[in-house]
């Protein structure tokens, strides 16, 4: 029998819960809030989001996970906590490297050029000066925001959504990871920047690293993903090859609407 790969992430029976202010709980005071501080008092309105309800996985080196559901199932959550931004309420995540989160409200500073922006981004992930020269003009092309203009040497409040989320997406991908969370990152961009994702995640995958795939289109996760995880409601609802989850979910998705 064949030793399966080391694992990379353990989710051990995590739960997620943040607070959220609903509707109509008015104005508040500084003196009030100061008040329900010292009380131990929670604000009007305020309400508790059980978001991810004792989740259970096991991913690997080399594994490309789809992660599928409804709006509001829970699927940014869970990314967040394995990357360490939610912190559980309950249960643990163990991480074998360190996670990286691209989404597409990923940091990019609006006022400075795509240039620096890509720069910046490089030397955050410990690329050295040297290391960012060599991937500079690579991580341009893949974007492909100058096919039409010279939109690098822009600021980047001036470009669309797509373009943004292409250029966040092509500088994660410079750098291999031990972990990589992709959430919604590769939603847009047209059909050429599609394929060059999707071989960019297969070369992260050959170098022994593992990806999780949010992504609303069942299509690029049947094409990415050999595993695929459909959470409903915070829940699991089932973990398997991606063939038959994605299949069960768009089954489910027909009946419910």
């Amino acid at each position: 029998m064949a030793e399966q790969p080391t694992p990379t992430v353990v989710v051990d029976d995590v739960h997620v819960v943040y607070r959220v202010h609903g509707a109509g709980a008015g104005r508040s005071t500084p003196t009030a809030a100061f008040s329900r501080l010292v009380r131990r008092q929670r604000s009007p309105g305020m309400r508790e989001v059980h978001a991810v309800k004792g989740v259970t996985l096991v991913a690997r080196k080399g594994e490309a996970i789809g992660l599928i559901g409804s709006n509001g199932s829970g699927k940014s959550t869970l990314l967040r906590a394995i990357a360490g931004l939610l912190p559980p309420h309950r249960g643990t995540v163990y991480t074998n490297g360190q996670p990286s989160l691209l989404g597409v409200n990923a940091a990019l500073m609006n006022d400075l050029t795509g240039e620096r922006n890509v720069v910046l981004g490089c030397l955050a992930m410990g690329m050295t000066p040297a290391q960012v020269r060599q991937h500079y003009q690579q991580i341009v092309d893949f974007s492909g925001i100058n096919e039409r203009g010279d939109f690098i040497s822009l600021p980047m409040r001036t470009y669309s959504s797509g373009m943004a989320a292409r250029l966040r997406f092509a500088i994660a991908a410079a750098k291999s990871h031990d972990v990589l969370l992709i959430d919604e990152a590769l939603a847009t961009g047209d059909a050429a920047f599609q394929r060059r994702s999707e071989r960019r995640v297969r070369e992260l995958r050959r170098n022994a690293g593992t990806v999780f795939v949010v992504n609303h289109q069942t299509r690029t996760i049947r094409d990415m993903c050999e595993r695929t995880i459909w959470l409903e409601s915070g829940v699991v609802r089932m973990d398997g090859p991606t063939d038959e989850v994605v299949g069960a979910y768009e089954e489910f998705a027909r009946n419910r609407g």
